[in-house]
């Protein structure tokens, strides 16, 4: 349900198209939410379908120009009730973790070299989100827009971190771990 959510607060943040839409999800609100291109459009059209969004009258008449979306009355209101009412956590899922679990039954084959390369990935991934922190959020950002997304921006901060942390935790614990290659009892 959040993708319509998603795509109506881009829209209020700046009218676009779908395809201005799918380079705004690739670079901002894809850090957290991600939609391909087809799943951007299809919701476009069904939320201007459901009269929460319409195309922008086109400038000048033209066979296949983009249409740009601008979120109607009703969207917005929409996405206010969706903003104030409550929901649970979601249950964490993550294959790692899962493929951690399996490896103490079939063996770690494989694990400690994915574990090192997840590691690398979320170093990389925390340096992008501080590198947009000190671009974007530096002294004279302190409106309400610009608090509440630096928010959002420090939770990936903090997750990059947690799992840095705990992904350096598990390889020095793989390191203490006897040699094992099959299942456990199996060599």
């Amino acid at each position: 349900m959040s993708l319509p959510h998603a795509i109506l607060t881009a829209l209020l943040e700046k009218p676009s198209s779908g395809l201005d839409l799918t380079r705004r999800f690739d670079r901002s609100i894809g850090y957290f939410w991600s939609a391909t291109h087809q799943q951007i459009y299809r919701e476009l059209g069904r939320l201007e379908g459901e009269g929460l969004i319409r195309a922008l009258p086109a400038e000048q008449p033209a066979r296949g120009q983009k249409k740009s979306y601008e979120v109607l009355p009703a969207g917005r209101a929409e996405l206010a009730r969706w903003t104030a009412a409550s929901q649970d956590p979601k249950p964490q899922r993550d294959v790692l973790l899962l493929r951690l679990r399996a490896a103490a039954v079939v063996g770690t084959e494989g694990i400690e070299a994915d574990l090192r390369r997840h590691l690398t990935l979320h170093q990389a991934q925390l340096a992008e989100y501080r590198e947009i922190e000190e671009r974007d959020f530096g002294t004279g950002r302190d409106s309400v827009q610009d608090r509440l997304q630096h928010l959002v921006l420090r939770a990936g901060i903090d997750l990059e971190t947690f799992w840095i942390d705990w992904l350096t935790h598990a390889l020095e614990e793989f390191g203490t771990l006897p040699a094992q290659k099959g299942p456990p009892g199996s060599g």
